[in-house]
């Protein structure tokens, strides 16, 4: 469900269960700190982009540090699943490689735009913030790099540079792709990054 449709017009009062309600106060607060960031973001936005009062959603989040949180831990998430999703979707290295790249045109095309406040916060000089940032670029480095490791005879320190090499090529081009306005056409630019990826990656010896 998108941003959009969890907070769709709903007259006040209405009483969803929790969970569901959980989810309509992301839904809103993703779209208002996308839109304002962090510091310009004020509860009583949420709460009227939500249809809800403020103490409906103070009973869902003490505070907004924990709402963003909450949304940041949701979308980091997201994005290691996919890079996991894409890397068990084959065992054609090749192939593998232009999943991982495609996991994160896809992350950053999203509707939502909730990769700003993983890669884009305002809020990276709060700690817990930037623990969680700096924590879902290792966990798709990691997942990448036992690729890697198992298939070449590299030892782990090496693989794991290469797996950041490649992560790291992969978010800043599809945010740069994004950003410049989609001139390329997704598949295309996926492809023409997978395939200065596989060159490089594909230079290492396979492990036998």
């Amino acid at each position: 469900m998108t941003a959009t449709e969890q907070t769709e017009a709903r007259p006040r009062g209405t009483r969803l269960p929790r969970r569901a309600r959980r989810n309509q106060l992301l839904g809103a607060a993703q779209e208002v700190f996308v839109a304002q960031g962090y510091h310009a973001a004020a509860m009583d936005d949420i709460a009227d982009r939500a249809g809800v009062s403020k103490p409906v959603l103070y009973q869902h989040f003490p505070g907004k540090l924990e709402l963003y949180l909450a949304l940041l831990d949701q979308h980091c998430e997201a994005l290691v699943n996919a890079v996991r999703q894409a890397l068990a979707s084959t065992h054609d290295n090749k192939l593998r490689v232009a999943a991982t790249m495609d996991a994160y045109f896809g992350y950053v095309e999203h509707e939502g735009g909730a990769f700003r406040l993983v890669f884009e916060s305002d809020l990276t000089n709060e700690p817990s913030v930037r623990e969680r940032v700096d924590q879902v670029s290792l966990d798709c480095a990691k997942l990448v790099s036992q690729v890697i490791a198992e298939d070449t005879d590299l030892p782990d320190d090496e693989s794991m540079l290469l797996a950041v090499s490649l992560c790291g090529m992969a978010q800043i081009t599809a945010r740069h792709w994004l950003s410049s306005g989609q001139k390329i056409p997704r598949d295309t630019a996926r492809n023409l990054t997978a395939s200065l990826a596989w060159r490089g990656i594909a230079g290492f010896p396979m492990q036998h």
